[in-house]
């Protein structure tokens, strides 16, 4: 099956430091107005935006930031824009702001990917979200049982169809991602890296899949490995887990590391997913791996640590 984008942003170890014209404060002028810390998820649209919150204009794929990078307040919008509730950060609440077309505010509109490259945490996972929510309120308007236009649910990023209940949640795909290892006799233990057919074609990554339903974590990890490199493995363990990947929000990808179950075997590639599948030793990983803010690449990094 096609995987997710082999590099995805974030990873269990923590992300790095605020840094950055985005590494502002996300609180601003107006001071915090609750009591929880960093960036809780939320669909509250009981209460008005005050203009001192966080405004993430949307228009297609793309988001809006100021000059200096940040993101805008709600005061410093046009009136009249619609605006969803998706959370608070630092407390200050948050809010997508649906702009039907670029034009109507000139500025930096920038891709979901060029932003993750740039945005520290939890920066990165909020325009995520807010481009999550947006996307998915413009392609779930109409009911698909039958066609009655959806109404939102209260306090939930859901819909509710009015004729025949149906409920519509916000989807989120999840997906794993595999570093595997086998020993090398004589030498450091080597690790499978793969090159996609899709997205960063030239990267060294790893072996990563969609989670079929039905399916736990673990077997899918055994899965997608047989599958994309013909390999088993064995003692599949946790790593860590990110909620979108490199192409874009709506997968929740986890990570992880896994033993080869046969030191000798080699992988296998049908040339329609993966191209390239080739054992590399740890002390002489290739220069080509997935950027630094990728679960892909702290899989890797952790690995390479022997963590």
């Amino acid at each position: 099956m096609t995987g997710p984008s082999p590099a995805a942003p974030g990873g269990s170890s923590g992300p790095p430091a605020a840094t950055g014209p985005a590494a502002n404060d996300p609180a601003g002028a107006t001071g915090p107005r609750s009591g929880r810390g960093g960036f809780v998820p939320g669909a509250d649209g009981s209460v008005p935006p005050a203009p001192g919150d966080i405004a993430l204009p949307v228009a297609g794929r793309k988001l809006w930031t100021g000059p200096d990078g940040a993101f805008p307040r709600i005061g410093d919008l046009p009136t009249g824009l619609p605006r969803v509730p998706v959370g608070t950060l630092d407390g200050v609440p948050a809010w997508a702001v649906e702009v039907p077309d670029a034009d109507e505010l000139p500025g930096h509109w920038r891709s979901w990917r060029a932003l993750a490259a740039e945005l520290p945490e939890p920066l990165a996972t909020l325009a995520g979200r807010a481009l999550a929510v947006v996307t998915w309120r413009r392609t779930h308007r109409w009911c698909g049982a039958c066609r009655t236009e959806l109404a939102d649910v209260p306090g939930e990023t859901a819909r509710r169809c009015p004729g025949c209940d149906l409920y519509v949640p916000l989807p989120l795909s999840a997906a794993v991602l595999v570093a595997i290892t086998r020993p090398r006799p004589g030498g450091p233990d080597e690790l499978l890296l793969v090159r996609h057919a899709y997205g960063p074609t030239g990267l060294w990554a790893l072996v990563a899949g969609f989670v079929e339903a039905g399916e736990s974590l673990e077997a899918a990890a055994h899965r997608e490995v047989g599958e994309e490199v013909g390999l088993a493995i064995t003692d599949p363990t946790y790593f860590g887990s990110q909620p979108w990947a490199m192409s874009g929000p709506g997968t929740l990808l986890a990570g992880f590391t896994a033993t080869a179950a046969d030191p000798a075997a080699e992988p296998v590639v049908d040339g329609k997913e993966l191209t390239e599948a080739r054992w590399f030793p740890l002390d002489a990983l290739p220069a080509e791996l997935p950027p630094a803010y990728s679960i892909s690449r702290w899989l890797i990094d952790a690995v390479a640590a022997g963590r």
